[in-house]
């Protein structure tokens, strides 16, 4: 009995690592447009509606570890590139 709850237990956990593992997949990509698209902005051009919105996503970006701004970065860099 004990192991059948253990299966179930592990079973539980398996699917939600990998519905994590797919939302972390799919924030990488988000979070790496969004590097890109405020590395190619000339903020002098923008208006100052959105200058504060470019401002606190660029913030957000660069809090970001240096690790998780390259697999985002990675995550995107064949649709930026092209």
């Amino acid at each position: 009995m004990q192991n059948a709850i253990n299966a179930n237990e592990i079973s539980m956990l398996r699917s939600e690592l990998e519905l994590l593992m797919r939302e972390r997949q799919a924030l990488l990509v988000v979070t790496g447009a969004a590097a890109g698209l405020i590395a190619e902005m000339d903020s002098h051009n923008l208006p100052g509606t959105f200058l504060a919105a470019a401002d606190l996503l660029a913030t957000s970006i660069n809090s970001l570890s240096e690790e998780t701004l390259q697999d985002a970065l990675s995550a995107v860099q064949d649709e930026i590139v092209n």
